[in-house]
């Protein structure tokens, strides 16, 4: 009834991995998470699809990849089948990874970044988050979730080589100066437009005060470009809205040290300079008192009139 040509799927293995979502890495108890989470979502008595044919489809998923995925976790004997398998499949598909092509951006550069666990982990976690969501999208996005798993499984090591990474083929090479610099420069493109995904993806959950997961995108995002100036701001303006000035104004200002013109940094900065007016005017004021009291205990002691008198000059 489903079928799948991307991916893992493409060499006559089925991805359960991909079919719950879950990372190649995932131990059992976060398997178990997922699983009990789609099976609330899908299954007809707690799904919340009103139209008949999503409530049939879903129903459909559950029974039919769902469950069946699960249960090839369940047991402690079958886990290691699998992942004796995959070990298998990855010392096999490593001989001809230079034969293997991939049909995203994110793919590719989990399999030639340097970076590529992060990258793994943040395309993952955005693909699985609505891997369900809309019914008619789940076995594309299932296909592309398994296609990140081959790509990540080409790349990961395996306990045998501890943490030595596999000789990968170079790049096929260019026919021109021209073309070989497109793709030097293609790279980081890439990797800066999925950060300004998860910036968008966060400003949608800030409209709707979803904070805590806008800043969880926010934090993802910046293990891949820890110097993402828009990021930085993003994430100040979601402490602010969280009532905590401290970190706001910590972020605003990495976010302003990276690009002093960024708008959505200058922009967080005036509504922290409106949200904390009377903590800012009660630290000028008593900077002022203290100073006039430091002068008013050295005119004391330079003998003023009453230290004539008193004996404030004593030698």
């Amino acid at each position: 009834m489903f079928t799948f040509t991307h991916g893992l799927f493409k060499f006559d293995y089925t991805d359960y991995h991909a079919i719950l979502g879950v990372s190649l890495d995932a131990e059992f108890p976060e398997v178990r998470k997922r699983y009990m989470r789609l099976a609330r979502r899908l299954h007809p008595d707690t799904c919340p699809f009103e139209n008949k044919t999503d409530q049939e489809l879903a129903n459909q998923l559950l029974s039919k990849l769902v469950s069946p995925a699960y249960n090839k976790f369940s047991k402690e004997s079958d886990r290691a089948e699998l992942f004796a398998v995959l070990k298998k499949m990855r010392n096999n598909l490593t001989q001809q990874s230079s034969q293997i092509e991939f049909t995203t951006d994110v793919a590719q550069q989990i399999f030639r970044g340097v970076n590529y666990q992060k990258i793994y982990e943040v395309a993952l976690e955005e693909l699985s988050d609505r891997q369900y969501e809309s019914l008619n999208k789940t076995i594309e996005i299932i296909g592309e979730i398994s296609e990140l798993n081959l790509a990540y499984l080409l790349r990961k090591p395996t306990q045998s080589q501890h943490s030595v990474m596999p000789q990968l083929p170079p790049p096929p090479p260019s026919s021109s100066p021209k073309h070989q610099n497109k793709s030097t420069t293609a790279k980081p493109k890439d990797k800066n437009s999925l950060v300004e995904q998860a910036c968008r993806r966060a400003e949608t959950l800030i409209s709707s005060k979803n904070y805590t997961k806008a800043i969880s995108e926010l934090k993802g995002a910046l293990k891949i470009e820890p110097n993402h100036s828009r990021c930085h701001a993003l994430l100040g303006l979601c402490y602010l809205k969280q009532n905590q000035g401290t970190m706001a104004k910590i972020e605003v200002r990495k976010a302003l040290s990276l690009n002093s013109q960024e708008p959505k940094a200058l922009e967080v900065k005036k509504l922290l300079e409106q949200s904390f007016p009377v903590r800012n005017n009660r630290k000028k004021t008593e900077k002022v008192t203290k100073t006039a009291k430091s002068k008013e205990k050295k005119t004391d002691k330079g003998g003023g009139l009453f230290g004539v008198f008193f004996g404030g000059n004593k030698k």
